[in-house]
């Protein structure tokens, strides 16, 4: 018994070796998490979504960055290539994965500052899909090269 657990001892100090080597040979480190939210505009909708995104979108970032609750944040528009392409990305950076861990917790509180009752919240979800679709939302990572 004690010649397997001596073993096991001699053995722990190799496998941290190896794999502190396998960190040390990779090309690259893991930076920021982004979200990108895919967004078709409906047709006539896009000066009434930018506004909504201009005003209050941007003020419930602009309090999660205050917060440390996200690092940037930005909208980009595209040229869609055919009629089911997105119209713009919205993009949120994050420091990296563990930011996500309990961020609903932790934005309640400026939601409900930002865009007041979960009930007026829905409503304006609502009224937004009159002007704009959610295609979809991607999470990845960059991944910074040494």
């Amino acid at each position: 018994m004690f010649r397997r657990f001596a073993g096991l001892l001699l053995a722990a100090p190799l496998a941290l070796a190896s794999v502190n080597a396998l960190a040390q040979e990779r090309a690259y480190t893991e930076g920021a998490v982004i979200e990108v939210s895919s967004i078709k505009i409906k047709a006539g909708g896009f000066d009434a979504y930018m506004s909504w995104l201009a005003k209050t979108w941007k003020a419930a970032n602009e309090e999660y960055k205050k917060a440390g609750l996200i690092t940037d944040y930005g909208v980009y528009g595209t040229n869609a290539r055919n009629p089911k392409d997105p119209d713009l990305y919205l993009v949120i950076v994050y420091k990296n994965w563990g930011a996500l861990d309990g961020l609903q917790d932790k934005t309640d509180p400026i939601d409900k500052k930002v865009y007041g009752s979960m009930e007026a919240a829905n409503q304006g979800f609502i009224d937004r899909e009159k002007i704009r679709e959610v295609l979809g939302v991607e999470y990845m990572q960059e991944l910074k090269l040494k």
